[in-house]
């Protein structure tokens, strides 16, 4: 029942027909907007029971432990989920950088008026 899902007290994501929900990564220290990855039942339940994030990669098709080759586990301190349980958030204390190509935040470039990137300290 939706009202269950929206103000319920019981965890019960809503994946979609992929068996993935939305995970929004923010930074405890300052909420900035790290990542966003996906997640299926079982990194969902990795998460919480590891306490460091733990996704689905859509292109390899199996679960990957942010931080597992390079050292930067994002620890996770809360995890949140929105009103209708489709999407979380996960709010970390990063070690290190977020992004693969070492930039703190996967969000370091902003679209330009003529249709462009540029990159901007995040």
């Amino acid at each position: 029942m939706t009202s269950d899902i929206e103000q319920g007290r019981e965890l019960k994501p809503r994946y979609g027909a992929d068996g993935l929900v939305t995970a929004i990564v923010t930074d405890a220290a300052d909420g900035a907007l790290l990542m966003v990855a996906h997640m299926n039942a079982s990194a969902l339940a990795a998460t919480l029971s590891s306490g460091e994030a733990v996704f689905w990669s859509r292109s390899r098709q199996s679960l990957w432990r942010k931080g597992e080759t390079s050292g930067h586990v994002l620890k996770v301190r809360e995890v949140r989920v929105d009103c209708d349980q489709d999407a979380v958030q996960l709010i970390v204390d990063p070690a290190g950088p977020a992004c693969h190509t070492m930039a703190r935040s996967c969000f370091y470039r902003r679209v330009t008026p003529d249709g462009g990137l540029e990159r901007v300290d995040s």
